[in-house]
């Protein structure tokens, strides 16, 4: 993969802010057909691949196509490095005139890493109306962890994005954003094609890093979401914990004051470690 081809710091500073990135029509029209007629025809069967390289999957399918497209494969590169492991895949075809309630949820709950993450794809073969619902995502919602479906009763939150999207439109979603399929009040029913990749590497400046000191950056880190209220703070040290861990450096701070990435700094733990070697450092003394 070019250099050039991946994703720069600014579109992935965007990401870790808020937990997905959106490319409208990425898809070329006559791919999008084909990608309709092999899910059709069952050309997908993957469940027995789970763990498998992802690009050893789907070789002579045009859903195989799609996702080894320059730029497709450029997004999960930068998000996820060069060899993903496939995790699973899900085709779901909301009938026209089903109504949803109680759909919002977070996939994953078991998930326990700090800073990795999986990716969550979602392609939209066809042209998604407001009145065919579409998947809805909740902007900045991606370090809440909850349990699954808990969130379920929370029927709207301010800022949430529903994807209204022409065919060829994809989601790249950071694996805990929360996120739901909305009711299908139209005449035609609604195709989305789901899958979720793993990384195989350590998910450290795998994007090109030629910006990596544009000021936008820390401007876009820094910006807040309508529904955080006063837990904006929480999410700032969330913000910079990420940030820091995707390009490999520990000082970045993005808020004005400096503050709250001196918290990080402060942990705890940090101050236990220093406690424990100034114990050593006494029984040592004493001992002699």
């Amino acid at each position: 993969m070019n250099k050039t081809d991946l994703l720069d710091s600014v579109t992935m500073a965007k990401f870790v802010s808020n937990g997905y990135l959106r490319f409208d029509e990425i898809i070329p029209k006559d791919l999008c057909e084909e990608s309709k007629e092999a899910i059709a025809l069952g050309e997908l069967d993957a469940y027995d691949k789970v763990g498998a390289p992802f690009y050893s999957l789907w070789e002579h399918s045009a859903m195989g196509n799609i996702f080894r497209l320059t730029t497709v494969r450029a997004i999960i590169e930068s998000l996820l490095g060069p060899n993903p492991q496939y995790d699973h895949h899900y085709i779901h075809n909301k009938k026209a005139h089903t109504n949803d309630t109680d759909s919002l949820h977070q996939d994953g709950t078991y998930d326990t890493r700090d800073f990795g993450f999986d990716l969550l794809i979602c392609f939209f073969p066809d042209d998604v109306s407001e009145k065919m619902g579409g998947t809805l995502v909740v902007p900045g919602s991606h370090f809440r962890k909850v349990n699954s479906g808990a969130i379920g009763r929370y029927q709207n939150i301010v800022g949430q994005q529903q994807s209204v999207c022409k065919a060829g439109t994809i989601l790249f979603m950071h694996s805990n954003l929360w996120h739901s399929g909305r009711s299908n009040h139209s005449d035609n029913d609604r195709l989305l094609f789901k899958l979720r990749l793993n990384p195989t590497v350590e998910q450290v400046r795998l994007w090109n890093t030629e910006d990596i000191n544009d000021s936008e950056i820390l401007t876009i880190l820094g910006e807040r979401m309508p529904w955080h209220s006063g837990e904006q703070r929480l999410e700032n040290i969330n913000r910079i914990r990420l940030w820091r861990y995707m390009i490999g450096d520990p000082t970045p701070d993005f808020t004005t004051d400096k503050l709250w990435g001196t918290k990080l700094d402060d942990m705890p733990k940090v101050i236990y470690q220093d406690s424990v070697r100034s114990l050593d450092m006494k029984d040592s003394v004493v001992s002699e």
